[in-house]
């Protein structure tokens, strides 16, 4: 069961679509570090029919980021046709997703994201605008269902294949429960068995070894990796060696980190902007990449204060002084 859009390698390692996280620069260093596969922040449809120029820069993406999926949120079929016609026409990534999974209260109370799992209804109505809209493939991303009363992941997705998606990603929690709990991996075992589409598992995928997890517990063609990747592209890296039956690569010392983060920030400052507002909205990147080290806690307090690439790099170097001594 192959995927409608071509990728570098059979079971594909995905980057999810993240609001303020799958930003086109992360989006490059986690393709240069293993992702076969990355997508946009999802854009809300509305924003994109009425051309708002934020919105359609959240769209643009370099050549070096294909394989590429664009994602759309809305609750509006017309809306949603209209948004998918413009990143057809304008863009031309290799997939165009519906987001029918993002929890957060002020998407979902205008009936987006995840807010559509209360009415199947329109799920199927979205789903076949869409598809009529582009000639592009159309893949959906959700939940297991609004609540647990409402828990219905087979029944959700078969609904989601009838009205026309080519592929299947279950991020196996219902929207009620946000990010806590755990994700039930078995619901995505089910849904692999039940649908002719490839199915994308996501949920709880912090580890190299949970996607090796994942793969063997559900029989999923690829899977998607979220908050896992947050300070950590080598996820993808250690997870294809695993997967290949290989020993994974030794982690990155905190040199490669801070190698990385800088790698990183100078990527966001050519992308979107060399400004005092760009490297302030990258301190939670930094943030992210010191985890786990020793006194992270301090390291972390100083780069909260940043205002420029030189500051952050000044403070990486105090850090790893006494190491190069000792060398």
């Amino acid at each position: 069961m192959e995927l409608p859009y071509s990728t570098p390698l059979p079971f594909p390692l995905i980057l999810a679509p993240m609001a303020g996280v799958s930003e086109a620069p992360f989006r490059q260093v986690c393709r240069s570090l293993g992702a076969d596969v990355v997508m946009s922040e999802f854009l809300s449809s509305e924003a994109i029919r009425r051309r708002i120029k934020s919105t359609l820069e959240g769209a643009d993406f370099e050549e070096c980021e294909r394989p590429i999926g664009i994602q759309i949120y809305g609750s509006d079929p017309a809306a949603m046709a209209e948004a998918a016609g413009v990143i057809t026409g304008h863009y031309r990534p290799e997939f165009i997703d519906i987001n029918f999974g993002c929890p957060v209260k002020k998407v979902v109370q205008r009936n987006g994201g995840s807010g559509c799992l209360r009415d199947l209804g329109l799920v199927d109505r979205i789903i076949r605008a869409v598809v009529a809209a582009t000639d592009l493939p159309v893949t959906v991303k959700t939940r297991s269902g609004w609540s647990d009363d409402a828990r219905d992941p087979v029944g959700i997705a078969l609904r989601m294949q009838d009205a026309g998606a080519r592929a299947f990603t279950l991020h196996a929690r219902t929207r009620t429960q946000m990010f806590t709990g755990r994700a039930d991996w078995d619901e995505i075992a089910r849904v692999v068995e039940a649908l002719d589409i490839p199915v994308i598992g996501n949920g709880d995928l912090q580890a190299a070894e949970d996607v090796v997890r994942m793969r063997d517990h559900t029989g999923c063609a690829g899977v998607m990796v979220g908050r896992g990747s947050f300070g950590n592209p080598w996820l993808f890296r250690e997870a294809r060696a695993l997967l290949a039956g290989a020993a994974a690569p030794a982690r990155p010392d905190a040199a490669e980190r801070f190698r990385v983060a800088l790698e990183h920030a100078r990527l966001a400052l050519r992308l979107q902007g060399d400004s005092r507002k760009t490297m302030v909205e990258f301190r939670k990147h930094f943030g992210w990449y010191t985890r786990g080290l020793p006194h992270a806690s301090d390291l972390r307090q100083r780069l909260f204060q940043i205002e420029s690439i030189a500051e952050a790099e000044a403070i990486f170097v105090e850090y790893l002084e006494p190491t190069a001594r000792a060398a």
